[in-house]
């Protein structure tokens, strides 16, 4: 079986394939394919495979099949029979090249979006069987080398960037000192018990975008509440270990989450723009543990803004307003149906937004979630070629007057951005908390 990208030409080198099939032998391969088969799965797998009449109405909700001028080996149902449909026919018997190609259209060529499963009369999830078949390579150890180191992080630090336990607690009091010359009363309260908020982040806030927590600490505090951080591990919501296939790791992480938050005796967590940090915690970790649902009520930003909005603890003195488009994240769209109070929000901070087409939860995804711009730069060039479908949307929104774009979430933020480089897009990116935290009304802050 021939991997698309090595058909079209681009060889790439990872270490965390070439080295991972290196160890590998048919035996062990089969041992490991039918162990999580038969003991991971169950009705489920089954049910998608043997219901699966082949008819590709899939293709056309798939970026990747778009972008490739609707080329069958991108579409959703060949990405199946190239990984899930191997395994099942030849029982497991597969060479170590035959994984790693798998592992390649798994990681790489799908982004897990889900808006395949919308478009198959059958319900069918392909975005599941990709997330088998990335289990199995975990198990195999065949895993792409950027995407494993930051699981590798995960599971050392709690958290996906390596922030050391005295970093933390140092980067809250750095972005407090910074809020006070703003607002002299602010203060972001550490280990607070009782509270009725736990505030919780994504790793990269307090490595790259230390602003984010310094105007969600302006929002919280101006909106009156009674809120708090935790100065130990359990602070990061970010999961790369789900999308690697290291359910362990997944679920240590959501544990140490969720028993964070039971240790300050909070009523409920508001997480920061992250998508796939709320697919962890609301619907896969708790799972793995599980756990039905989350054992402490998860709040995405675009819900707790627009209940701050809703019921006027936060009023906007003068709305953003330059044009702007509503990008519309995988994970909390499609995953957590938040498009309707996405618009609400939208709406009552800008003066014009204006919709892409298609929109809500038949938007197209930015290609970053899923794991795939975690794989690192050797995919860089894949994954701009795959998104050219989300260019053109851009592009004729772009014409329509669209100078801003929304996007709610972090991974979509970093995807979109390459596209505007890329594709030569020339917009600007921005977060709801951007916006709110320049619109809102700031009764505290020092005049002048």
């Amino acid at each position: 079986m021939a991997d698309p990208a090595i058909q079209q030409g681009e060889q790439v080198n990872d270490e965390g394939l070439d080295r991972g099939i290196e160890k590998l032998t048919s035996s062990k391969i089969q041992e490991v394919v039918n162990k999580v088969l038969k003991g991971e799965t169950g009705a489920r797998l089954k049910a998608y495979v043997d219901t699966c009449i082949h008819c590709g109405l899939c293709s056309e909700a798939c970026h990747y099949y778009l972008s490739h001028d609707n080329d069958p080996k991108w579409s959703p149902v060949g990405k199946v029979k190239q990984t899930m449909w191997e395994l099942l026919k030849n029982k497991g018997k597969v060479s170590p090249d035959a994984i790693k190609q798998m592992a390649l259209v798994a990681s790489t060529e799908c982004n897990l979006c889900k808006r395949c499963a919308m478009y198959c009369p059958l319900g069918i999830d392909i975005a599941y069987i990709m997330l088998v078949v990335r289990r199995i390579c975990h198990k195999l150890g065949v895993t792409p080398l950027y995407i494993q180191d930051t699981a590798h992080s995960h599971s050392v630090t709690m958290n996906q960037m390596w922030v050391k336990g005295d970093e933390w607690p140092d980067t809250l009091q750095w972005q407090e000192d910074e809020a006070r010359a703003e607002i002299p009363t602010l203060r972001i309260p550490i280990e607070k018990e009782g509270a009725d908020i736990m505030y919780s982040v994504i790793g990269p806030e307090p490595k790259f975008q230390a602003q984010l927590i310094y105007q969600a600490a302006v929002v919280l505090d101006q909106a009156g509440l009674n809120w708090t951080m935790p100065a130990t591990p359990g602070w990061d919501n970010s999961d790369m270990a789900m999308f690697t296939g290291d359910n362990e790791i997944m679920g240590r992480l959501k544990r140490v989450h969720f028993e964070t938050a039971s240790r300050l005796k909070v009523k409920k967590i508001v997480m920061g723009e992250c998508g796939h940090a709320f697919r962890s915690v609301y619907d896969m970790g708790n799972r793995w543990l599980g756990w039905r649902i989350p054992p402490i009520p998860i709040v995405h930003a675009i819900e707790f803004y627009y209940d701050l909005l809703k019921e006027g603890r936060i009023k906007v003195a003068k709305k953003y307003e330059e044009p702007v488009t509503l990008h519309d994240p995988c994970n909390v769209i499609r995953g957590g149906g938040l498009m309707e109070k996405s618009r609400y929000v939208a709406d009552a901070l800008c003066e014009k937004v204006i919709e892409m087409h298609p929109n809500r939860e038949y938007n197209y995804c930015c290609c970053a979630g899923g794991g795939v711009i975690n794989c690192g730069p050797p995919y860089k060039k894949k994954r701009m070629e795959s998104i050219r479908v989300k260019a053109e949307q851009l592009f004729a929104v772009k014409s329509r007057g669209a100078k801003v774009i929304l996007a709610p979430c972090h991974n979509c933020h970093s995807g979109l951005e390459d596209v505007n480089q890329h594709y030569g897009l020339d917009m600007h990116i921005k977060f709801f908390g951007d916006i709110l935290y320049e619109a809102m009304e700031k009764p505290g802050a020092i005049e002048g």
